[in-house]
């Protein structure tokens, strides 16, 4: 009898973090590997933002905070959301978590029973699927290609929905595939959902700032939705703040109590220091964030021209976070240097193994036909792990 519970069993370890890992291990053993696997942004944190920190240790900030987080933050994050996204909630209303990670999973304990469904548009996060299973939920997926720019349309959405169907799970800008959703599409989405009140919408929107052609919006903006809405997001992407760890959700009353509950009995507070440093960046002009966001748009480019020119790989042009979801249909099916492709995860190890280059299959993005590429890294290296591909593939 396994000592591990069935629960856990169920779980697959996350393919980014496997990944990283064999590139760490293969580094370690003096292999000159290029890492693409990480979603993190290759900045430093801006220096106010760390002043802030220090400030707070200096002034004692070291005891629990309330569960929710300090009222100030709450309170910054209330301006923020009605400063960029023209969203109306409460201190009240906002749960201070972990990272946005348990942002998620403290809405999906709240509202998840065994067997209830959750609609997960495909690609999706790979902690997505995993966190549906861990609450004993079942994700029912929507299948998109990268001819429709990796989103699902309304029609696809109210195809998927059965009496069993509790949450709309989805990233705008979306991890892995670099899509996101404009006005007039989510507008149809929430137009659907409302017809279904008993479905909660959980939006990630962890990447909104990193967006290079259009403006965010969040589906919570539309009032026919909004009281069926979760708006989750971070410090981590647009502020550099990975290590950090602070997430937060913003619902409805009745969602942010219960997120308060779930997270009163896992975590508590989050770290006391992280949260008074995210004051100062929350209230910080998005502006002053503009040059990462300029970098990472210079290296979209570049690396979309040197990605086109590889054979076999077919990709589109992403508008928004740091990613790109080429499909490699091409190879699976063929045998490369020994190696039989089956599917995209296959063809991950293939170039670390051949290229020495790491990225991260698609299998548990919900594509096993793509791959993902993170561009969170200097130029010099994006140049180098495209010309090492390019030239693997072209060998074989």
């Amino acid at each position: 009898m396994s000592k591990i519970s069935d629960r856990l069993n169920r779980l697959s370890y996350s393919q980014t973090f496997v990944m990283s890992n064999k590139a760490r291990e293969m580094k370690a053993a003096g292999i000159d590997v290029i890492s693409l696997t990480l979603g993190e942004p290759d900045f430093d944190v801006p220096q106010k933002i760390k002043q802030a920190a220090f400030d707070a240790i200096n002034e004692n900030y070291s005891h629990y905070s309330p569960v929710p987080g300090f009222l100030e933050l709450r309170q910054a994050i209330s301006e923020k959301l009605k400063r960029d996204n023209q969203l109306d909630y409460k201190p009240t209303q906002i749960c201070v978590s972990n990272g946005a990670k348990q942002s998620i999973i403290n809405v999906l304990s709240a509202i998840i029973n065994d067997g209830d469904e959750v609609i997960l548009p495909a690609p999706y996060w790979v902690s997505y699927d995993e966190m549906v299973k861990l609450v004993g939920g079942t994700s029912v997926f929507i299948q998109t290609s990268i001819d429709t720019e990796f989103k699902i349309t309304a029609e696809q959405l109210e195809k998927a929905i059965t009496p069993k169907t509790k949450a709309l799970l989805y990233s705008s800008p979306c991890n892995p595939s670099g899509s996101f959703y404009i006005g007039e599409e989510l507008e149809a989405i929430a137009n659907v959902i409302a017809k279904y009140p008993d479905i909660t919408i959980i939006s990630d929107e962890i990447y909104e700032f990193i967006n290079y052609e259009g403006k965010h919006v969040s589906i919570a903006s539309f009032p026919q939705v909004y009281g069926q809405t979760a708006v989750i997001n971070g410090m981590s992407k647009a502020f550099a703040m990975t290590g950090w760890r602070i997430g937060y959700s913003a619902c409805p009353d009745w969602l942010a109590k219960a997120c308060d509950k779930v997270q009163g009995q896992m975590t508590s507070g989050a770290n006391t220091v992280a949260q008074r440093a995210s004051i100062t960046a929350l209230q910080m002009d998005p502006s002053e964030l503009q040059y990462m966001i300029t970098e990472f748009h210079k290296r979209r480019d570049l690396v979309f021209d040197l990605m086109k020119d590889i054979k076999g790989f077919k990709c589109n042009l992403p508008k928004s976070a740091f990613y790109f979801f080429p499909d490699i249909s091409y190879f699976i099916g063929k045998n490369l240097n020994g190696t039989e492709i089956k599917d995209s995860d296959d063809f991950a190890m293939f170039l670390l193994e051949n290229a020495n280059v790491a990225c991260v299959g698609g299998v548990s993005f919900g594509s096993p036909e793509c791959i993902r590429f993170s561009y969170a890294a200097s130029e010099k290296e994006l140049r180098e792990a495209m010309k090492r591909i390019k030239e693997c593939v072209e060998q074989f």
